[in-house]
């Protein structure tokens, strides 16, 4: 006789859900990075050209027209690395890039740089209005000597500036920047710094003998500069012309500028852009003035010659 089983319990239902968390206040939005300058961008998407003559062949052969035939054509310059600035820091990303060329090599990071500068109370933002101060920066970071040039850069200095970038030698100058990165002439509102490591001489026929000089491969009428005992030919002859390869911090290329338009910019240098002036920002200004500070100055650095101590 089969036995009936009792019917089961059905289970008992599920608890409640806990009630829902208390709403607070909605989480901040992500923090967003300071919008690049459109220098940073534009560098972002490019690589610098290394070599000591590759980049100035290109901008000799874009500008080929510009540079009389009936002049020798001599170029002597030795690569420094690029680096893009991060706020008003020209002047110590040029000296930065300068200390590339220091012989025996060191090695100089750019924190390096700026802690320096900050702790000697040469800057307050990056910003060096003072070609003495940055005269002495170079020395303490670089180890060797600079030699702070005064005057304006025509004249005998100009003979100085062009033997020393000659001697495969950099100098630091300050300029007011157009927004094409080149010089220009704003009383100083645009005050920038860029180095310069190279030369270009045209001279007249036959100045430099062949034996300390090689043709270019690509540019028939551009020489080589290859024998760096070869004394600078500004000391026996006149150049007809003469432009400098700079580097500055707002871009990765160099640039190649005429000497003259160098010096008239430099000259020029007189105050500070008033907006700038007046925005609440600190900055460190010498005694009177960017133009006691930077106007008719330049900076050489001897990479070879330790500083004085």
């Amino acid at each position: 006789m089969p036995v009936e089983c009792p019917l089961s319990l059905p289970p008992p239902p599920p608890p409640p859900p806990p009630p829902p968390p208390a709403q607070g206040p909605p989480p901040p939005p992500p923090a967003s990075a300071p919008k690049k300058k459109l220098y940073q961008t534009l560098a972002s998407t490019r690589s610098a050209v290394e070599g000591n003559h590759t980049e100035a062949r290109l901008l000799l052969s874009q500008r080929e027209s510009s540079f009389r035939k009936d002049l020798q054509w001599i170029l002597v310059n030795t690569y420094v690395p690029s680096l893009i600035q991060d706020g008003p820091q020209c002047g110590l990303v040029a000296l930065w890039m300068s200390a590339h060329l220091r012989q025996p090599q060191l090695s100089v990071d750019m924190e390096t740089v700026v802690q320096t500068a900050l702790n000697r109370g040469y800057t307050a933002q990056g910003e060096m209005f003072s070609a003495d101060n940055m005269a002495l920066l170079a020395e303490e970071v670089c180890g060797c000597k600079a030699e702070l040039l005064s005057g304006g850069l025509n004249g005998n200095n100009a003979a100085t500036i062009i033997t020393h970038l000659w001697g495969r030698q950099p100098v630091l100058i300050p300029y007011d920047e157009d927004f094409n990165h080149e010089p220009c002439q704003r009383s100083g509102h645009r005050a920038h710094w860029a180095v310069a490591s190279g030369v270009l001489l045209g001279l007249e026929q036959g100045s430099v003998s062949s034996e300390h000089t090689q043709p270019d491969p690509t540019l028939p009428w551009l020489s080589l500069a290859t024998d760096s005992s070869c004394p600078c030919p500004v000391g026996s002859t006149t150049a007809r012309e003469v432009y400098i390869l700079a580097k500055q911090g707002k871009s990765l290329r160099y640039q190649l500028w005429s000497l003259d338009s160098v010096a008239q910019s430099n000259e020029q240098l007189r105050m500070m852009d008033p907006q700038r002036a007046d925005d609440g920002t600190r900055y460190v200004v010498p005694p009177g003035g960017v133009e006691a500070g930077l106007a008719g100055q330049a900076v050489l650095l001897h990479t070879r010659t330790q500083k004085q101590t």
